[in-house]
């Protein structure tokens, strides 16, 4: 049944195999280093803005107009544009390794802006009822925005997550592998239809399951 109903996907399974692998390594590489960085970008924006418990106009700006300058361009635009810079820290722009950096670039900004908005949640009230307890900026902020935001960031990651796992399909036009790549060679180059279908039935399947894992997450931290 399965050889009539998707016959040329049967022939390529092994590709397909190879694919899914492939993008679970770009998400899992660049969703780490993207939460990280844009965890910590999005801390600092959040403490030196105007108002905030390290105000710091001139670094608040910098980076609120460097996140700003990386989000406004689009993922395609960024993937040709840092192949020399992927080049130089991956030692190739293309397949797996090569998509790393664009990725990363692509995601942390979004990211980073997700968690700002996270911790722009947190009770003023507690904020201050720290400070005034003594409490250093880097005590406040592990001790009242990180553990009062655990779901909210929990969401932001959720949605950054799946944001990213779009950005790798559509990585697969440069040649990055994965399943957009898959999909595109044959989906589309070779009018294979059943294997277009499966792709994206496997990438709605991931979706849900991220986001899932991700509800579970925030509802058990949510008080």
């Amino acid at each position: 049944m399965l050889n009539e109903i998707f016959p040329n996907l049967i022939k390529r399974m092994p590709e397909f195999w190879k694919a899914a692998g492939d993008t679970l390594l770009m998400e899992a590489w660049s969703g780490s280093i993207c939460f990280v960085i844009g965890l910590i970008l999005g801390i600092i924006l959040t403490v030196t803005k105007p108002g905030g418990i390290m105000e710091n106009r001139p670094v608040y700006q910098v980076l609120d107009k460097i996140v700003n300058l990386f989000r406004s361009i689009p993922f395609i635009i960024l993937l040709t544009a840092l192949m020399p810079l992927s080049r130089l820290i991956m030692g190739t722009a293309i397949y797996v390794r090569g998509v790393i950096v664009p990725l990363v670039f692509g995601a942390t900004p979004f990211f980073a802006r997700q968690v700002e908005s996270a911790l722009a949640q947190t009770d003023h009230g507690l904020i201050e009822a720290a400070l005034s307890m003594g409490s250093s900026p880097l005590e406040v902020i592990f001790r009242v925005y990180l553990r009062e935001s655990i779901a909210p960031i929990t969401r932001a990651t959720t949605i950054t997550a799946i944001s990213l796992l779009s950005l790798t399909a559509m990585a697969g036009a440069v040649g990055a592998g994965g399943l957009g790549d898959f999909a595109i060679r044959y989906g589309h180059d070779r009018n294979m239809i059943d294997i277009t279908w499966v792709t994206v039935i496997v990438l709605v399947v991931a979706v849900s399951a991220v986001q899932w894992f991700g509800d579970f997450v925030a509802r058990k931290n949510t008080h």
